[in-house]
């Protein structure tokens, strides 16, 4: 399987602020305990290039990028949500922003050029951006703009999934009354968090109805049952979709040490939902998968770990969880931080997780249920039927 891995120190350089969530060194730490461990053994990464305005407008108006670039000189920027504590302006930001989105085409070029079948950007995923100002520590949506890229060459079927703990509400908002795009987001119910949309009720417009699906699941919930609602939702559609490349957006802010969100799953988790897209991709897209980054905000005992069995899936060297920390890795981050780092790939975490039965069994049955109450009759699809 011919991957393609988009990465440069260059992306290093968006960077919020020195205390901000959604500190670079995430990436930094990826990659390091990556090829500590041998998974970027052999792998020459893809440099990124700035993406152009004519592919930043894909997503954005032209009015907002104007203010992106001037915003560092001309300071707070209320009407594009520039100067916020979630995006605060800092030197070179549409730079910085431009090279995110720049990765996010090349990974997708190098699937649609034929290049590669599958492809990762882990310093994309920036979900949340709308057309006209940021949202959400995102200046600008790489996701839609390579989905938007992706569409002007040679795709008319596109699935998104989106694993982040909070709503993909920027794509959704991109491709809402877009038939070829279907946006599948499972996330924190947005009655609890941030930003308060992403309700099974949000299907998508006019003949894009049933293309946008929302899964919501409520706080503390865990491994086993993240997997048990992904398994009673995800493949169904993508089944009744059929679409030719699947992107995710595998943010790893549901993290039971993350410090923004309240979801309860671990590492061991998110190697088996970085696992499952695979399977989805093969079984499902023909093999095509685009994989991008997102949030996460525990920067030393979630993301690294988390985003180090990502790649391993993507390239097909999955890590067994039992595997030691390197030593060069720990000594490395210990002179980050005095915080406890991890010593394994684990978190001996169970994972294993039962399938839903068409009924209320357990608590988030009722939100698979309501899910699919809502889209599946629009895919010819019976809600309570567990064959499909």
């Amino acid at each position: 399987m011919r991957t393609t891995v988009v990465w440069d120190e260059a992306l290093l350089a968006y960077k919020l602020s020195t205390d901000h969530p959604l500190h670079p060194v995430r990436l930094d730490l990826t990659m390091r305990l990556a090829r500590s461990l041998g998974v970027l053994e052999g792998i020459e990464p893809l440099v990124p290039t700035p993406a152009p305005d004519a592919e930043l407008e894909r997503a954005h108006v032209a009015s907002y990028l104007d203010a992106v670039r001037r915003a560092p000189q001309h300071g707070d920027d209320p009407v594009h949500q520039l100067g916020t504590a979630d995006n605060p302006i800092f030197e070179g930001m549409h730079d910085a922003a431009a090279l995110i989105a720049g990765g996010s085409i090349a990974a997708a070029r190098e699937i649609a050029e034929g290049r590669a079948d599958r492809a990762v950007n882990l310093s994309g995923g920036l979900h949340h951006a709308m057309r006209d100002h940021a949202w959400g520590f995102c200046i600008y949506n790489d996701c839609a703009i390579a989905i938007s890229w992706l569409l002007d060459h040679g795709y008319t079927r596109i699935a998104y999934l989106d694993t982040d703990v909070h709503h993909g509400d920027g794509v959704q908002a991109a491709f809402l009354d877009d038939p070829r795009v279907m946006t599948i987001s499972m996330h924190q119910h947005p009655r609890t968090l941030w930003p308060g949309t992403g309700f099974a009720s949000e299907l998508g417009d006019g003949p894009a109805a049933g293309t946008a699906v929302n899964l919501p699941l409520p706080p503390g919930t865990r491994d086993p049952a993240w997997l048990r609602a992904f398994h009673a939702v995800v493949p169904s559609l993508l089944r009744a979709f059929e679409p030719q490349i699947l992107v995710t957006q595998c943010g790893a802010d549901t993290h039971h040490e993350d410090p923004l969100a309240e979801l309860s799953l671990s590492v061991d988790g998110h190697r088996a939902i970085y696992q499952a897209c695979r399977g989805l991709a093969e079984e499902y897209a023909g093999g095509k998968w685009l994989a991008l980054g997102g949030g996460g905000y525990n920067l030393f005992r979630g993301v690294p770990r988390s985003w180090t069995h990502l790649l391993a899936a993507v390239l097909d060297r999955d890590l067994d969880p039992n595997r030691t920390i390197p030593a060069s890795w720990t000594s490395y981050a210990a002179g980050l931080s005095n915080r406890p780092l991890p010593t394994s790939m684990t978190e001996e975490a169970p994972t294993d997780w039962s399938p839903w039965g068409g009924y209320t069994e357990i608590d988030v049955d009722r939100f698979v249920l309501e899910t699919r109450r809502a889209v599946f009759p629009l895919h010819g699809l019976e809600p309570q039927n567990v064959l499909d």
